[in-house]
């Protein structure tokens, strides 16, 4: 019996479903809790090619999400360890592990390469650069986010709204699972959605995963979903770039204290406080912000921005 048997009986798959699957590029960005379940949900529902992209190594205070993982895993690559889970759930498939991490210099070809894009990331620069090239390249994107006993889900770009329209200003909060906390099953259940999301678009599934958002509370067990097919692009935004993407032109603000970053993360940079930054003299030249996340200097972005006439972008010493 076809190991896919059990799926190819829905008529959503059947043997033209299944080609679809087996054919199908995927993209996944970041190999930890929200990749948890759905690189082994794609993998064994035969997508063919998988590309995993991250950076870190396992630890050991991650395993209570991280569940692909054991504790003979900590300290080895992230995207390897789960190259390797996957081939182990399916042989028929291709996996690729990329152990960098997705930025404004890479996201271009990694992007072209794919046919979907999932954002497993805990990165605000991540999900938005991702949204950036996927709405630039047409590309459709599932995007989610867990923190402390709630998440979201959602399908981006491909023809839909992009991330940005969605979400257009800078986060309210700085706080990720290292601050705040989270628990496993939340984030089991966001990733098991998004794996879902990105199988459904494969499969042509109607109504499309694109334009619309899962919302999940975990407190109260309630999920809540919208479309938001007629939201708006802003009229501007503050890109994303990366460090050796600097040049010799822009104006590089470090944001962060000596205490904070003993080394700036250009040698060029300046440590400028905003409120110096206000009475600086006004010039075309780019203002590049740069701090920790990106989340700083967004939101230093959007006070200078009213009396700033040149481009301001934002750096993520995390993601550089």
């Amino acid at each position: 019996m076809s190991r896919y048997a059990r799926q190819m009986i829905l008529p959503e798959v059947g043997e033209r479903g299944q080609a679809r699957l087996s054919e199908a590029r995927v993209l996944v960005v970041g190999a930890g809790g929200l990749a948890a379940p759905v690189l082994p949900l794609l993998a064994g529902a035969g997508v063919g090619h998988l590309t995993i992209m991250d950076r870190d190594e396992i630890a050991l205070s991650n395993l209570h999400r991280q569940t692909m993982f054991t504790e003979r895993d900590c300290g080895h690559p992230k995207a390897e360890t789960a190259a390797e889970r996957c081939r182990a759930i399916n042989s028929e498939i291709s996996v690729s592990a990329e152990k960098q991490a997705l930025t404004s210099v890479n996201a271009q070809k990694f992007v072209s390469d794919a046919d979907i894009i999932l954002d497993c990331a805990d990165s605000y620069a991540v999900s938005y650069t991702l949204s950036d090239r996927c709405r630039g390249l047409d590309k459709p994107l599932i995007s989610a986010s867990v923190l402390g006993l709630s998440g979201y889900v959602g399908g981006f770009c491909g023809g839909a709204p992009s991330l940005r329209a969605v979400f257009p200003d800078a986060p309210d909060s700085g706080a990720s699972c290292a601050t705040a906390g989270v628990l496993g099953p939340v984030v089991g259940m966001i990733g098991a959605m998004q794996a879902q999301m990105a199988l459904s678009l494969i499969l042509g599934i109607e109504p499309s995963t694109l334009g619309q958002m899962v919302q999940f509370d975990a407190r109260t067990l309630r999920s809540t979903s919208f479309r938001f097919d007629g939201a708006s692009e802003p009229e501007q935004h503050f890109p994303f770039v990366s460090a050796c993407q600097l040049t010799p032109d822009d104006l590089i603000v470090e944001l962060r204290d000596q205490y904070e970053a003993p080394e700036p993360i250009h040698p060029d940079a300046h440590r400028v406080s905003p409120q110096a930054l206000k009475a600086t003299q006004r010039t075309g030249r780019r203002l590049a912000l740069c701090c920790a996340t990106g989340l700083r200097a967004w939101r230093t972005a959007e006070e200078l921005k009213p009396d700033w006439p040149g481009e301001i972008v934002l750096v993520a010493a995390s993601t550089s």
